[in-house]
């Protein structure tokens, strides 16, 4: 018995490749299968290729390979409110640390507030001046960043490759027609006119007021409506939409309409800028005998849904003051 053994190792080291003939010996009652084996013969494997593709760092170009390869955006949800931003307008910009060179109080400290306004209880209205100032408006377009216009562009063409440039430019048209129907209703509510005087395209903007309604619960004391402004030491103007107390403070009020969610300030990009601006405008304007240190920024939604409004106390308002001062001074120095 020992040496049929020994002649069975002596056939196994021979003849590796042949196995499976050893195994039909006629004392073997069952035949093996052939694979049973097949992990002490098979010598040789071939390394598996690596992807590069898998190479790539996909968190660092997650919004570049989301923008290529996904042609409609996907569902409004909270959580996708910022991913769609910085895939429209680039991530928020960064708070500037430069110190303007020509820097003006956003407080003015020689304006002198009468102990009672001569003005009537009506809210100021007036009109803008035909003058060279530039407007906050234009000043911030002309001085907004490179990427930032990259990325409107992008979306502007996208639009048009989707509506066609007609379907475009009718969509923007009905976009202001609906923010001026919108200021135009605001403002009747703010001087208790009739709703006759807002029936026109009522039902356009009937979900914006719906949107609003436990805002303007909060405003009292309006004291400037659709009103232009001048800054008369830096030399810029604009229309303010409202200044009015919110929760009993003095307020510049700016109010926006949106398709989609902004429930956070940093959603509204330069909407603080502006309202910093005209802050700035106010104080130094002589035709206003009061000051404000205070913002409001209330975007309102179309599906009537609760609008967000944007609280910006003295501190908040300085930061963006500051903002604005470098973006006017170098409108400035390209001009």
């Amino acid at each position: 018995m020992f040496l049929i053994r020994m002649k069975f190792l002596q056939l196994l080291s021979r003849k590796p490749g042949k196995l499976e003939m050893l195994f039909q010996i006629p004392f073997c009652q069952k035949q093996f299968p052939y694979l049973c084996l097949a992990t002490s013969t098979c010598l040789y494997s071939k390394k598996k290729k690596v992807n590069s593709y898998e190479l790539v760092d996909q968190e660092k170009y997650k919004n570049l390979v989301c923008s290529v390869t996904s042609y409609k955006t996907s569902a409004q949800t909270p959580e996708t409110i910022f991913e769609e931003d910085n895939l429209l307008y680039g991530p928020p910009v960064k708070t500037e640390t430069k110190t303007p060179k020509n820097w003006v109080p956003l407080i003015n400290p020689n304006k002198r507030i009468p102990l009672v306004s001569g003005h009537s209880n009506l809210p100021m209205k007036i009109s803008l001046p035909r003058t060279k100032m530039p407007s906050v408006t234009r000043v911030l377009q002309q001085t907004m960043s490179p990427q930032q216009n990259f990325y409107l562009e992008r979306w502007k063409q996208k639009m048009i490759l989707e509506l066609g440039k007609a379907g475009f430019d009718e969509y923007t048209k009905n976009l202001f027609l609906q923010g001026e129907l919108f200021h135009t209703a605001l403002e009747s509510i703010f001087l208790s006119e009739e709703i006759a005087a807002k029936e026109q395209g009522k039902d356009i903007i009937s979900g914006y007021l719906s949107s609003v309604q436990h805002v303007l619960k909060d405003i009292s004391e309006v004291k400037a409506l659709e009103s232009a402004v001048q800054h008369e030491t830096l030399q810029y103007l604009g229309l303010v939409d409202c200044v009015a107390k919110y929760r009993g403070q003095l307020c510049v009020i700016d109010w926006k309409t949106s398709e989609k969610p902004k429930p956070s300030l940093k959603n509204t990009f330069d909407n603080p800028l502006q309202v910093a601006a005209y802050i700035g405008a106010i104080n130094h304007d002589a035709s206003y005998d009061f000051q404000v240190s205070c913002g409001l920024i209330v975007v309102a939604y179309k599906n009537g849904s609760p609008a967000h409004p944007h609280f910006m106390d003295p501190d908040l308002c300085t930061q963006y003051w500051n903002q604005w001062l470098l973006r006017l001074e170098e409108y400035m120095d390209r001009n």
